[in-house]
């Protein structure tokens, strides 16, 4: 699915995503990745949420973000307490959903200006 929505101040968007992928600001992307306004990080090391740990999470506390949204692949699913330590010990706003839905809410709020991060976990 393509997304249309007029770049936020130059900012990092997600320009579409289909099954697999997600595409920002039109270059495709099939690993896990890290989304924020100003910055991708690409080929992000965790590629399940069953992978997913606190030190993949802790770095991103550094990042000046004040919500992280964590797309879970396909479908949504929670991660273990343990792992989202990090953001909670930093009072960080963290909110999981499918990668589309995160994709899709990340847009949203980096057009109102928020301070927001997507972290995708892409087979």
């Amino acid at each position: 699915m393509k997304l249309h929505l007029a770049r936020a101040a130059g900012a990092n968007l997600f320009s579409g995503y289909g099954e697999g992928y997600v595409a920002v600001n039109g270059v495709r992307h099939e690993r896990s990745i890290v989304v924020l306004p100003d910055r991708v990080i690409a080929d992000w090391a965790p590629a399940s949420l069953d992978a997913l740990e606190a030190a993949h999470l802790a770095p991103l506390v550094t990042l000046g973000i004040e919500i992280l949204l964590l797309g879970t692949g396909a479908r949504l699913r929670f991660p273990r307490p343990e792992v989202i330590r990090p953001l909670t010990d930093a009072r960080i706003g963290f909110e999981a959903m499918d990668a589309h839905a995160a994709a899709r809410t990340y847009n949203i709020l980096t057009a109102e200006g928020r301070r927001v991060a997507a972290a995708l976990l892409l087979p």
